[in-house]
């Protein structure tokens, strides 16, 4: 089977308000969705709410939406809202995401991750169906709540998984799972990990691209944020579980003697081609098409695009055309 490809939006360096233009053309050249994802930045939710106004047909996806950062009535409403705005286009993608997240910019306490992503899990998928939902959850109670109005069809709930359990939970409670930063030859660990998959269940892996062969640019556009999302510890984790520790054992040890430059330094440039591609944007679709795996439901793509590329919005049209999947 041949996966989705869908884009994270906004692009980066591009504002929200002029990325129209980019969705409209989105279908034409081979994507079917727009992704986003919540952390320090832009909202998830603002970016799909205006792709739904542009676009009749992508499908609206976040991925992801931190479980600790906004209560469960609150996400089963938003995403009840932008579901009644595109009727069965809508993924809601909610998991633990990292502390830096969740507690260093909102205050708010990381603790049980698996344990809230459960629960909320369990809130949405029964809140989403027009069940009345009440009763105590481990990380959090609920007097009683039912939405107004059922969404038709609901929204698929997805789980931002790393490791077996989560992986496990997106399949068992979710509609399937989201899973990022991985090498292209993990895939088949992870589609192990997960099990045979339900007709129906999306197993999303989000790749990280930068399509440019000016190694300046690349290296500013990768290696900082390599970095700093590989030493926060569901990341070390993560990638403990893979077989990559020794790969990353001298990033690991600048970063915590606070050498941030050594530690980028420190990442071989093989581990950073395979986390986040570069190159042409032919190399780089040839690179992503090694994500392929018939567990694979979507490719979702992060792209990095140059200073160059953004001053001309045909360039940025015409390089997703030749990134994506009619770009041969």
């Amino acid at each position: 089977m041949t996966p989705n490809w869908g884009v994270t939006l906004p692009l980066p360096g591009i504002p929200l308000r002029e990325h129209r233009p980019i969705v409209e053309r989105l279908p034409d050249l081979g994507y079917g969705d727009v992704w986003t994802a919540e952390g320090g930045g832009t909202d998830a939710f603002t970016p799909l709410a205006l792709t739904a106004a542009w676009s009749s047909s992508l499908r609206l996806a976040t991925g992801i939406v931190p479980v600790y950062t906004r209560g469960p009535a609150v996400l089963a409403q938003t995403a009840a809202t932008l579901a009644e705005a595109a009727p069965g286009r809508v993924l809601l993608g909610v998991g633990a995401s990292v502390p830096a997240h969740v507690s260093d910019i909102n205050g708010i306490p990381f603790e049980e991750p698996f344990k809230r992503t459960r629960d909320v899990v369990r809130f949405l998928t029964r809140a989403l169906r027009g069940e009345q939902v009440t009763g105590p959850f481990d990380t959090f109670d609920i007097t009683g709540y039912r939405l107004p109005w059922t969404p038709s069809p609901p929204p698929k709930v997805l789980v931002g998984a790393l490791r077996p359990g989560m992986l496990r939970l997106g399949f068992t409670e979710g509609d399937g799972a989201i899973s990022n930063l991985l090498f292209a030859s993990d895939v088949p660990k992870i589609a192990e990990a997960v099990g045979p998959r339900p007709p129906g269940k999306e197993l999303v892996v989000k790749v990280f691209v930068c399509p440019s062969d000016d190694p300046a640019f690349v290296r500013r556009a990768t290696r900082p944020f390599l970095a700093w999302i590989l030493n926060r510890a569901p990341y070390k984790a993560f990638h403990e579980w893979l077989g990559h520790a020794d790969l990353l054992a001298e990033t690991h040890a600048r970063w915590e003697r606070g050498d941030r430059l050594g530690a980028e330094d420190a990442l071989p440039g093989a581990l950073v081609d395979e986390l986040f591609v570069s190159g042409t944007p032919e190399e780089c679709r040839e690179k992503i098409r090694r994500f392929h795996h018939p567990a694979v439901t979507t490719i979702q793509l992060y792209v990095s695009l140059s200073p160059e590329v953004l001053a001309r919005p045909a360039s940025v049209l015409e390089v997703l055309r030749r990134l994506g999947p009619e770009g041969a």
